[in-house]
């Protein structure tokens, strides 16, 4: 038990993607993420715009602790559970995208409150505007700040170490912690995962100053044999990393089956895997999905597909492009309950309020369909293939013409969403 009379939850995690030239088609950068977390959990798609601000006098509130602001913000796109400030993934109009992941090893968890690694998943898309600019952006703030507090509302206690992955139009870091010591690996080519375990061995291309003599004096590491990160700060074999039945080795897998070949439709694909466990289903399970393309040809837009709705494969990826003016994500936005909810309070979450978006409300009914009236079940998710797919060809033809109507981009997502509740609300009455 907990020092609140908390529950203790078992860890679990999610994965996240990224492949790199010329691994894909078209030299473009696929992003993609699972976001795995508590079943009864609601994640909503919010859009911050750009900001400047003035009075830098005035501190930033985070989920649970305040730092300083910074002179101006980037505009923001995240899928984040509805309880907190931060984010499992997003992207900003500058073209990246971070995706973090629970990790744990021998550094204990600090069981203080500080910034969540989803905090750091916000601010590093909010400040930066290149992969390691937020890189940069995230071993700073921990480093001043720490990382800590629970990642869960409610009764249970779920705290962890994080890792991110991090990508732009031109490469990808893996950022990977354990409290303030932290390793970073560049990835230029190829594909890459990170999933509910450290995973950068010896390739290390940036890392915190006193991360090797804190492994020294701690005994986990005699300062001769060659230094591996996830073997010093955690308990795995890397030699096996590559060879175990787990989701790491199982979504690399997926990844070089498609070799060559991949494009956004196959990282849609990978997260909707249900054998491999990346599709997560139980008491932890696949709560909102994300996939981006990030075109190296710096004419073409970044386009971002968020479900904001659970279990990927009965859920419609829809896109999100940046652009000036963006309408309001109100369909994925979730209720607000400050402050008799109020994250400050201790214990948290007594009561927890009802978070469901109205997307999330129209899908939950229409997942009990699914579940229980076979043909129906069948016309809807035909509907909602078709929709996808023709929400894809929509996004295809823009990035091979070149052409971008902005009127259309400002209501895309808002609109996409509209559509996929028509679907919904059609199955319910007929």
């Amino acid at each position: 038990m907990h020092r609140y009379g908390l529950k203790k939850m078992e860890p679990r995690s999610c994965d996240t993607f990224v492949a790199l030239p010329p691994t894909t088609v078209d030299n473009r950068i696929i992003f993609g993420k699972n976001s795995d977390r508590p079943c009864d959990e609601v994640q909503e798609v919010v859009y911050f715009p750009a900001a400047v601000h003035d009075n830098l006098k005035e501190h930033l509130k985070c989920t649970y602790i305040e730092i300083d602001q910074v002179p101006e913000t980037y505009a923001v796109v995240l899928s984040r559970p509805a309880w907190l400030w931060g984010a499992e993934m997003g992207a900003n109009e500058h073209g990246v995208c971070i995706g973090n992941e629970a990790v744990w090893g021998r550094e204990e968890v600090c069981d203080e409150e500080a910034l969540l690694g989803m905090d750091l998943v916000r601010l590093g898309l909010e400040r930066a505007d290149t992969a390691e600019k937020a890189l940069n952006v995230i071993v700073d703030l921990l480093e001043k700040y720490g990382q800590g507090g629970n990642c869960s509302e409610g009764r249970m206690v779920f705290s962890y170490h994080n890792s991110f992955l991090i990508a732009d139009r031109n490469e990808a870091w893996i950022l990977e912690t354990a409290g303030k010591y932290w390793a970073a690996e560049k990835v230029q080519e190829g594909v890459r995962n990170i999933s509910n375990q450290l995973s950068i061995t010896t390739k290390i291309d940036r890392e915190h100053p006193d991360m090797r003599n804190y492994a020294k004096q701690k005994g986990w590491w005699d300062g001769k044999k060659e230094f591996d990160f996830a073997a010093t700060y955690s308990y795995l074999d890397t030699a096996k990393m590559m060879t175990s039945s787990g989701r790491y080795c199982e979504g690399y897998k997926l990844l070089n089956k498609h070799k060559g070949n991949i494009t956004f439709e196959t990282m849609m694909e990978i997260l909707r895997d249900k054998p491999s466990g990346i599709n997560m289903e139980g008491e932890f399970l696949t709560t909102a999905s994300m996939v981006s393309i990030l075109p190296q040809d710096s004419n073409l837009p970044c386009i971002h597909f968020f479900t904001g709705t659970p279990h990927p494969e009965r859920s419609v990826f829809k896109p999100f492009v940046f652009a000036p003016n963006i309408s309001q994500l109100s369909d994925t936005s979730s209720p607000t309950f400050e402050p008799e909810y109020s994250v400050k309070k201790k214990p948290h979450f007594n009561i927890k309020p009802d978070r469901r978006h109205p997307l999330y409300q129209k899908h939950q009914e229409a997942l009990e369909i699914l579940d229980s009236k076979e043909e129906k079940a069948k016309t809807m998710l035909d509907n909602m293939r078709k929709l996808e797919k023709e929400l894809f060809k929509e996004m295809e033809s823009i990035l091979q013409n070149k052409h971008l109507d902005v009127d259309k981009i400002v209501n895309l997502f808002p609109q996409c969403t509209k559509d996929e509740i028509r679907i919904y609300k059609s199955n319910f009455s007929s």
